[in-house]
């Protein structure tokens, strides 16, 4: 049975996009009308995929994807909820057999609109000058504030979500009469509202209304932006609504569906319809009784779930808050913001610590759609959909820790999929340090998947037509137009680490042409520990990688020939560079020995003299003498002797303080186990500490930036042991003053005194006795007070 034809023209349902006020009152305007058609607000090209919409298989939040085919970085969402108005639309007219269109503007004309088109396209029409940009207007704030509302959330609760019908159960109309006659206020004072675009989008909606009077009669419905209903009412003539469209840009689109997620809802997208709260909006559509205790309900189990104790009298408790607030602040019922004072004070003890928890899961929600495997896509969308499917790898829209054990086939298989779309530029996944083994055979990856990553698929679709062979074609493109060595050698490694062996051999001829013409020390320097790391994963991933081996093993050799006079002359930034290149080739060095066995005793050998040189030239910057010393002493080519004699030249009262600071940043700043040194050497600790306060008033305020660098990177243990040790002194006697010694000679430990102090030691040993279960009268070792130090007696 249909609707009578309507005597005042189409029935037209202004709606707020992703209310659920708005989409109750749809499904029973709609249901009480019984109109011959619906017409929704939608890019027309999207008519085909409408019937997908009653698949079992599509489950909301879900949007409409278009972009160009030339180019699909042009894209636009049209993003649906459960809770959206014209998803109700959708859904009623395909069960009730009722023909769905969509009316708005072509998506081939609003992706080739730019935005200085939008600017201009209003002062061409009517001959005037660009106009000045203005604000787009929010109806629902401005209608809030009139009402003496200061958040527009609220009002549209108290107005819309929480009323009941003006006219009763009889009359589900008089909403959309009420909300048309505000909407028709405020373009009177508003006008367009600032959206360049809107005036051509209503031409286009005017014409299909035309169109479907000829078909339908009166007797159709049209679900669309509450704004835009003045505007479709207004009498206009065919031919001004056609001269608005005439000249418009247009491309080729495609569209289809994909899956969309509740923290997407949350931010402006598609037509700006952003709402801040959709997991509560999901809530009110699906629990339209008693939803205040619903809500409580939910949030306890949330809380429970994570370890916090919330038993059923807080849920009574909350709710019987929540209704207090609402009475107090005047409104019908409660709202979010009581439901979440109340949660906040009664569930969480005043914390928002484990409110911030019941935002994220439940106010804004995380839950993510699914289309039909029957809905177009591009094939490499395909390709990876089975990959995915295969590799038990599903998308997800909240964050996800994985390890891979790439000894395992799976495991390996997920590893080569996530390295080959970051090739692609789809960041699905992001490697992370891993918190267990640091072995090659082990990766940690970070995954979240976003809705806009179906964009960057599309984008990638000219590359190839699956995974491997648009990865392939990008990594050779890449490695052509890379304009860096350092470039090049990150291609290589992911490359091996992807497992691209048609693209690995023009990614190696472009480094070996770019390596020989190369003569910048830096530039090899940078290029050489990404292409060290590569030849790690030779044996685990069983890739050929002798080709990279030679050209690892020249470009080491030219570092050590090049870098001892590459690091003279240098200002302070460009020493504080070539210090990093050092560390970034030392350990690059070590992975060449292991990779390449047959050079490792002489890579070695000579990069150790190339650290020698850069520790005793004068000519070479501090930093990077400090750091060459540092390296030699913590892989014992260095002893302890030659270490304190080189700081004690670096810090002689010869060297400039600015100079003998930078020293002290790169023998113990920066690196692992740097404030450590000092504790266990107190010789070291001395000569610093002399030479510090030594340092003239008016010098020192110029170096203590630097020496506040280097010391505020070291843990607060280590800073604190530092001070104490500093503070207490050196004992008297030991090397140069700096450490102290025992009668009997040898060094204390520090923080220790020179002797064991027996009566003190004896002290102990009733509590020893307590904590090792013996009796007091057992027979016990006495210590006995000798000269020797701690660490021989103990």
């Amino acid at each position: 049975m249909t609707g009578a034809p309507r005597p005042g023209g189409p029935l037209l349902l202004g709606v707020r996009h992703h209310g659920p006020g708005s989409a109750r009152a749809v499904g029973a305007a709609l249901e009480a009308a019984r109109p011959r058609a619906v017409l929704i607000e939608g890019p027309p090209e999207g008519d085909a995929l409408l019937p997908l919409a009653a698949d079992e298989q599509m489950r909301p939040p879900v949007a409409l994807l278009a972009h160009a085919v030339d180019d699909p970085g042009r894209a636009a969402f049209w993003p649906l909820a459960e809770f959206s108005p014209e998803w109700v639309a959708i859904r009623w007219a395909l069960a009730h057999g009722v023909p769905v269109r969509f009316i708005d503007l072509p998506a081939a004309h609003s992706l080739a609109i730019t935005e200085e088109e939008e600017r201009r396209a209003p002062a061409e029409q009517d001959g005037g000058p660009d106009p000045a940009p203005s604000a787009p207007v929010d109806p629902i704030g401005v209608l809030a504030e009139t009402a003496g509302y200061d958040d527009p959330e609220r009002w549209w609760e108290d107005v819309v979500e929480h009323r009941a019908h003006d006219g009763g159960p009889g009359d589900p109309l008089a909403a959309f009469a009420a909300l048309g006659e505000a909407m028709t206020a405020l373009r009177e004072v508003y006008g367009d509202g600032g959206h360049p675009r809107d005036a051509v989008r209503e031409a286009y909606m005017r014409i299909q209304l035309r169109t479907a009077r000829k078909e339908f009669g009166d007797d159709f419905a049209v679900v669309c932006g509450a704004w835009h209903v003045p505007a479709l009412e207004t009498r206009t003539t065919l031919a001004a609504d056609r001269a608005l469209l005439k000249g418009l840009p247009k491309v080729k689109a495609e569209l289809t569906w994909v899956p969309w997620t509740h923290h997407r809802l949350a931010r402006h997208s598609g037509y700006g319809a952003g709402i801040d709260s959709p997991g509560w909006y999901a809530h009110l559509f699906a629990s339209p009784d008693r939803p205040v205790e619903r809500w409580m309900t939910k949030v306890a189990g949330l809380l429970r779930d994570e370890d916090h104790f919330v038993s059923s009298a807080h849920v009574i408790e909350a709710v019987r808050l929540a209704a207090t607030l609402a009475a107090m602040r005047g409104r019908p019922l409660a709202g979010l913001s009581e439901a979440t004072d109340a949660v906040r004070a009664v569930m969480c003890d005043g914390s928002d610590v484990p409110l911030a928890l019941v935002r994220d899961r439940l106010i804004v929600g995380g839950t993510l759609g699914e289309v039909p495997d029957t809905a177009p896509a591009v094939p490499l969308q395909r390709d990876l959909t089975r990959s995915q499917r295969t590799l038990r790898l599903k998308p997800e829209p909240s964050e996800r820790e994985m390890e891979f054990d790439l000894r395992k086939d799976t495991d390996a298989a997920r590893s080569r999929l996530l390295h080959r779309l970051r090739i692609l530029g789809v960041g699905w996944g992001e490697p992370t340090e891993g918190r267990g083994s640091t072995g090659t055979f082990r990766e940690s990856w970070r995954l979240r998947w976003e809705p806009e990553l179906y964009v960057r698929v599309a984008e990638a679709g000219v590359w190839g037509t699956t995974v491997l062979s648009a990865a392939t074609a990008r990594a050779e493109s890449d490695a052509l137009a890379a304009a860096a060595l350092a470039e090049v050698t990150t291609l290589a490694e992911r490359c091996l680490l992807a497992e691209l062996p048609e693209a690995l051999p023009v990614v190696m001829r472009v480094l070996a042409d770019r390596a020989a013409l190369d003569t910048d020390v830096g530039h090899l320097a940078d290029a050489l520990p990404s292409l060290a790391r590569t030849l790690r994963y030779g044996d685990v991933r069983s890739t050929d990688t002798s080709a990279l081996g030679e050209v690892a093993a020249g470009l080491a050799e030219r570092i050590c020939v090049g870098l001892p006079s590459a690091c003279t002359g240098l200002d302070t930034d460009g020493a504080a560079a070539l210090r990093r290149q050092v560390d970034g080739v030392h350990t690059a060095i070590g992975l060449l020995a292991g990779a390449l066995p047959a050079n490792a005793d002489g890579l070695r050998d000579r990069w150790r003299a190339v650290l020698r040189k850069l520790a005793a030239r004068d000519t070479v910057a501090g930093v990077i003498r400090g750091r060459a010393a540092r390296l030699l002493l913590d892989d014992g080519h260095l002893e302890q002797d030659d270490a304190a004699r080189l700081m004690g030249l670096a810090l002689s009262p010869g060297t400039p303080p600015a100079d003998a600071a930078a020293w002290i940043e790169g023998f113990v700043g920066g690196a692992a186990g740097g404030g450590m040194l000092l504790v266990h050497d107190e010789r070291l600790l001395a000569l610093v500490d002399s030479w510090l306060t030594g340092v003239s008033p008016d010098t020192f305020t110029d170096v203590l930036p630097l020496l506040r660098r280097t010391f505020s990177a070291y843990e607060s243990g280590v800073r604190r042991t530092l001070g104490e040790l500093v503070r207490r002194g050196p004992a008297a006697g030991g090397v140069a003053g700096a450490t102290g010694a025992v009668p009997g000679g040898g060094a204390t430990a520090p923080g220790f005194g020179p002797v064991l102090d027996g009566p003190r030691a004896d002290a102990v040993l009733p509590v020893l006795h307590l904590l090792l279960g013996l009796h007091a009268d057992a027979p016990t070792e006495k210590y006995e007070h000798t000269e020797e130090p701690l660490g021989a007696t103990a």
